[in-house]
Order: structure tokens, then sequence, then C-alpha cells
């Protein structure tokens, strides 16, 4: 078993070094015995050598068979004699191991014909040693008779930091035996001058020898301890060597002279400076060559292939940027290269899925009419007081987000991204857009004389379409020039490209690039404008721009909500009693409404842009100039024919529309609101994202006598009786939700 040895103090010139190089550096070989054996195990179960010599405590095992039968293990006693049975005592010691089974033979034969004999080795003899001088830990050791100096060394733990590696001594009766350098097995593996121990050995390390430390660019930078007289060339193959960015023309010694004063001399790793040598105490650093690069100039940037490049005489843009190609990168054709894009390649939404069941007060889902379970308190449909008209059918089920169903007139695309897979094509279209800065690059150049760096501007485009402009500049070594881009930094928007996606109702929908300040009627006529089929009332208008400002009014609102209802529930003692029948209890109030604001922060703004259109509208004039961004998604649905009635009615569901219908007739013609409704909130949601209040204008018109228009819904929300403040921080709530909401046929999917 071995541990980890206790470190050892430094010395006073690894101190010296480590001040010297700016760090510690470690001396070499002393790694060989950073772990050292708790125990010492005699080594028992090797191959005897040939050569070894028997003596007192050794075993032997004889085995003999024939006219003889011998089967005994004898031990090697003081006098060097062994006692075999039926033979006698046999003296044995100072034979070699190669020599023992014959010696056995002979003696045997003396007495007995015909047998057969086998003799081994049993336990070996141990043997007591002693490492003396600057060791580690000097002591007298008791190690195995096959022991050798090297395992003598490793068991007592190596040279102390005041002693040599170099010069370990093993001597016998008062005579040298051998001299083991721990550097020659180090780096050569030469173990040649190792010797095998006997009784009463002593291994001897003296004081460490002359120092030298050598770091910067070698293999093993550390304290290396020297031999004899030693050089450069010497002392540098200790190390391992130069690495390859070692600079050969400039290495630094500095050396103490005569113990008085210390001084620096400079020098080349020439033939006369390799055989230059080396003192105790010098340090000698081999710097790594400079970074610079003295012909070469480097294009980074928006570019096919950034890096260096060649200078040479006269070299100009022209030639480092020889062509428009040489600027697109790798990233765009890796891009162009995805025959599926990893954006776009997502499963369809799961019908099921949680926005749906918002504001369910017992959180189960309506599964005979999925949307309209959004405002339904118990979760179960009346099937009582049937609608007396203009039904589309008793058990419509509305279309899938992003379907068209002429049928039903429901046109719903999501807000959600698994439903909106060209958000992602445009993503992918600008990211893929190279958008170089034609206008602006830069040229950063080194001024020698102070050293400052100086930004040269250019404009690129004048300097590839004609070589002889002004901007075509001659280029110097060491020159670093800038491609810059969109992401780099930001284009004008004239400049700037900006990408739209129309679909629906259009000739050829798609994702199209539109000019600075381009309308929503310009689009359009550029994706082959209207159908015969087009609502325009209906078309829906998405921005990234105007979807980050709704989150934060959402998320502002709920914020409010829950200050508020975290203050009541509080207070809960002070308000809220059940005493009339059907209401809920004060507790069973809080808690719902707790469910109400925690489903309300999983909603998400789709960023719609409500237009201000007319349900007149036909023809592609009538589309507003509206100017457009990038990013912006548009969508133009078919020509509806129903309204929707959702939320707590006796028979949500989608109704034949009836250019003379007013509100309250539909309402009667879904039941009428449920007793959980609240009619003092019921709104109005038009085809065009507008939201009409129960009472709204400045004369509070009774919107029971407004009609509607294709697409437009009504929505009759869950009584919550709450104090006035509930309503008035969920109007901005209320808003965002009617701008996510497409057309009011799918409003049950995003709000009360």
């Amino acid at each position: 078993m071995t541990t980890a040895a206790p470190p050892l103090a430094p010395s006073e010139f690894e101190l010296f070094a480590e001040d010297a190089a700016g760090q510690p550096l470690p001396v070499y070989g002393r790694q060989l015995f950073s772990q050292v054996p708790t125990t010492f195990a005699p080594m028992e179960h090797i191959p005897v050598p040939a050569n070894y010599a028997l003596g007192p405590g050794d075993q032997l095992l004889i085995r003999a068979w024939g006219k003889i039968d011998l089967d005994t293990t004898v031990t090697v006693d003081r006098n060097g004699q062994i006692f075999v049975p039926k033979v006698g005592a046999l003296s044995v010691a100072g034979l070699r191991y190669e020599q023992i089974e014959s010696y056995v033979r002979s003696a045997i034969a003396n007495l007995y014909k015909d047998f057969e004999l086998n003799v081994t080795m049993g336990q070996l003899r141990s043997i007591q040693i002693f490492v003396l001088g600057s060791a580690r830990q000097p002591g007298a050791y008791t190690v195995s008779s096959l022991s050798t100096l090297v395992n003598a060394l490793f068991a007592s733990g190596g040279p102390a930091a005041t002693g040599s590696m170099r010069r370990i001594e093993l001597r016998r009766g008062g005579l040298v035996v051998t001299e083991f350098d721990l550097y020659e097995l180090l780096r050569n593996g030469d173990k040649s001058r190792d010797a095998q121990l006997l009784p009463g050995d002593v291994i001897y390390i003296p004081p460490v020898g002359p120092q030298v430390a050598i770091y910067g660019s070698v293999d093993e930078p550390g304290v290396y301890e020297l031999k004899g007289e030693t050089t450069v060339a010497t002392a540098l193959k200790n190390t391992g060597g130069l690495t390859n960015l070692a600079e050969t023309d400039r290495v630094l010694l500095e050396r103490i002279e005569n113990h008085r004063r210390r001084r620096v001399d400079e020098f080349a790793l020439d033939a006369s400076g390799l055989q230059r040598e080396l003192e105790d105490g010098d340090m000698l650093e081999i710097f790594p060559i400079s970074p610079r690069f003295d012909d070469a100039v480097t294009l980074r940037g928006n570019v096919a292939q950034p890096g260096r490049f060649l200078w040479h005489e006269g070299m100009r843009i022209s030639d480092l940027v020889p062509s428009r190609d040489s600027l697109i990168t790798r990233r765009y054709w890796n891009l162009q290269n995805h025959l599926v894009s990893p954006l776009t390649a997502v499963g369809p939404q799961n019908q099921q899925s949680q926005p749906n069941s918002l504001l369910n007060a017992t959180g189960t889902q309506n599964q005979q009419s999925q949307p309209y379970s959004l405002l339904n308190a118990t979760g179960t449909r009346n099937q009582q007081n049937q609608p007396p008209f203009n039904t589309v059918g008793a058990q419509n089920q509305p279309g899938a987000p992003g379907t068209n169903l002429s049928s039903g007139g429901l046109w719903s695309p999501d807000s959600n991204v698994a439903a909106h897979p060209h958000l992602d094509v445009m993503t992918d279209l600008a990211q893929n857009t190279a958008e170089i800065n034609w206008d602006y690059a830069a040229i950063e150049r080194l001024d020698p004389r102070d050293l400052s760096t100086h930004v040269i501007a250019f404009n690129l485009g004048k300097a590839l379409d004609d070589p002889a402009s002004s901007d075509n500049l001659v280029l110097q070594p060491r020159d670093v020039v800038t491609i810059f881009s969109r992401a780099d930094l930001p284009l004008p928007e004239d400049k700037h490209a900006a990408f739209v996606r129309i679909s629906g109702e259009v000739n050829a929908p798609g994702v199209y690039r539109i000019k600075s300040r381009e309308t929503l009627r310009e689009a359009v006529q550029q994706a082959g404008g209207l159908t015969q089929d087009s609502y325009i009332y209906g078309t829906v208008l998405n921005r990234l721009s105007a979807q980050q400002i709704q989150q934060q009014q959402l998320d502002a609102s709920i914020v409010q909500m829950k200050r508020d209802l975290t203050s009541r529930i509080a207070n809960s003692q002070l308000s809220l009693t059940t005493t009339s029948q059907g209401n809920q209890s004060a507790s069973e109030q809080l808690a719902l409404e707790q469910n109400l604001i925690n489903q309300m922060s999983s909603i998400r703004p789709t960023g719609r842009v409500v237009l201000g259109l007319n349900p007149r509208m036909r023809r592609l004039e009538d589309l507003p100039s509206f100017a457009l961004e990038d990013g912006d998604t548009i969508v133009i649905p078919a020509r509806l024919n129903t309204v929707q009635i959702v939320g707590e009615v006796y028979n949500p569901n989608a109704f034949r529309y009836d250019p003379r219908a007013t509100m309250h007739q539909y309402l009667n013609a879904a039941g009428g609101p449920t007793r959980n409704a609240d009619a003092s909130h019921i709104y109005i949601l038009r085809a065009d994202g507008t939201i009409i209040p129960h009472d709204h204008g400045i004369w509070r018109v009774d919107i029971e006598k407004t009609t509607l228009s294709p697409g437009d819904a009504v929505v009759v929300p869950l009584k919550i009786k709450t104090p006035g403040t509930f309503w008035q921080n969920f109007a901005p709530v209320m808003t965002v939700i009617g701008q996510a909401a497409t057309t009011g046929a799918v409003i049950g999917a995003y709000a009360p």
C-alpha cells in the first residue's frame, strides 16, 4: 500500500527560482517519490534469479520420488546448513540458486539410486540495510534479499529536498559498490548501475549538487541538478528539449557571480550558445516566439474564409477580397444545404393542450366541445334549451388551429410556435441572409511610431466594383481587415433585409422580402393579390414588436392581480360571505381566482395589430396603406359565415350569420346566459381583433342591440365575485387575449 508523501519544504534555491520565474518550478525527479509505501512487504512471489546466493533464512522445497520418497521444506540455518531427512546435513551457504538442485541430487545419489528430484526456493530471507545521508526518511530498513538499490530508495521515500538525485552511493564494507544517477533512469530508462543488496549495505544520499532553473518554452520546466561540467545543450536535453514555439535567437541567462552580485546575459541558441557551460544558481529562460506576422494580413468578419493571407508588395483590398462570393460564409451554405430545417420540423399541435382548459374552475375539460369549455364553471354541458334557429350544428367541432373549414367558417391560427412553423422559416431566412455592410468596412493598422492603433474606414462596395477607386486601399503587413454584417452593426432601414409571410386567401402565399416602408397593400399585391374568397375584415397582422409590448402589459396586469389576491387572502375574514343560494364560499372563490391567474400566466400574446378594417371591404385597394416591419405575418382568412357564442351560455356554439340578428338574438339562440354567467361583463370580439365591452362609448350604448359581422364572437365570462379592482386589472389582459385570437370563433381557446 502507498500513500501521498508529505510535501517537502522548498529549498532556498527553489524559492529563488519561483520568484524569478513567477511560478513554482518542480524539482526534476521528485515526482518519482510522490507516493511512499505505508508498509514494506518483502518480495516473495517473484522468480528467483539463477545467480541468487543462498544464505541463512532461505527456504528450500525438496521433493524426491522413486527409491526415496521426500517432500520437505528446509531452512538454511545460521551455519549455512540444511537438514534433509534420510540424507543428513548439507552445507549450502554461498551456493547459487542454479547450483542447488545438482548439489542436493549428488548428496542423495551417494545413498539412493533410481529417483527423481525437484528443488525450488520457498520463502526468501529478509536482510537489513541502512538509508543514510540527505534522505527523506533515513534509518534502518528490512527488505527482501532480492531487493536492489532502487527498490530501497522507493521504500525509504527517496532523497530529501537537500539530497542529491545524481550521486546516490551503495556502500559495502567501507567501499562504494556503485553510484546511481536517477536522471539516467528517468530520462533514458537506464538501470544498469542498480545493484542487488546484501545484509548491512548502506545507501548514502549526499547533499544536492549544483542546481540550475530552466523555464519558459521547454517541455519540462523545473529545477535541475548538474553533474560535472554541463553545457546548455545537455541541460536542455534533460528538460526534454525546446517546444515548437521556442525562440532560438534570444535566451536569457541570470547568474550569481562569486556570491556577490547578479548579472544578466543574452545569447542565441546557436552552436556557440549551446556549448556554454552552466553554473550553480543559473536561471535560464527560453522565450516563445512572437505571435506577430511580418508578411501577412488578417481578414475577419462576415467572410467565407477568415484568416491570415500572404502579403505582397502593392496588395489591395480587391486582392484580399477578390469577389463577392468570398464574403458568403460557410454557415450560410451549411444552412442552405439542410433539406429539413431543424427549426421547422415540429409535430402537429396537441389538440388537448392546456390553454383550452383556461378558466375551467373544476380543472376538468369539456370533451364534447373543447374550445367552449373555457368558461364552463362545472366542466359539463347543459343539453337543454337547444338553439331555436341558425345553428351550424348541435355539436359543431371547430377546426384545429391553422385550418380553414368552409362548413363552419372557422379559421384560427394559434400563437403557439408549433402551429406556426412559418415563423421559423422566416427566422431561417433572416439568419441566412448575409446582409453585408457594403458602405463600411475597416482596416486596423498599428502605428510603429507611437504603437497606437488606427482605424481606416472604406466603402467595401466601391472597392470591389471599381479597382481604381480610392476605397481600394493599399494594404500593409500586419493589417487587419474587418467585414461587418447586420449582426455587427445595425443597418439603416432602407438597407436592411426584411421578410414577411403572407398566407391564406392570396394567390401566391409565401415569404416575401419587402422594401423599407412597404405597405400591407403592396405586400399582398406582391403575393399575387386577393382570391375571390378572401375576407379582408378578418385579416390578421402579427408583429414581433407588438408582441413584446403586449407581453409587458400582460405581465404587469397579472402581477397586480396577484398582489391584490394575496392581500385579500390575508384579509379574507373581512369580505366575501356565502349567504345566497348557489354562490361559492369565500375560500372557493379565492381558489377559483388563483386558478384563473395561474392559467392566464401561460398566455403568450401573438402581437396582433388591429388594423381598423370594415366588414364591407372586398378589394385589394381597401387594404390600408399600413407600413410593415421585418418578421410580420399576414393571414387573410376565407369568407366566414358564422358567429361564435362562447362561455357561460347553455349552448355555446357557432351560429349561421344573419345580418339582421343582434347580439341579444344570438345569445337567445345559445340558450341565454347560465346562472354562473357575469352578464355585466359580456363583450364582443370582432373578427378584426377589436373588443367591444358591455358598456362602451360616451353614451354607454347597450351592446345587446349591436349587430354582428361574420367571424365575430360574443364572450360570456364566468361570474367572479371579486372587488372591482379585479376587472380593472383584467381589462389589459382581456385586450391582449383578444389580440391573440384571430377570430371570435376561437376566443374560447384563449380567454374569458
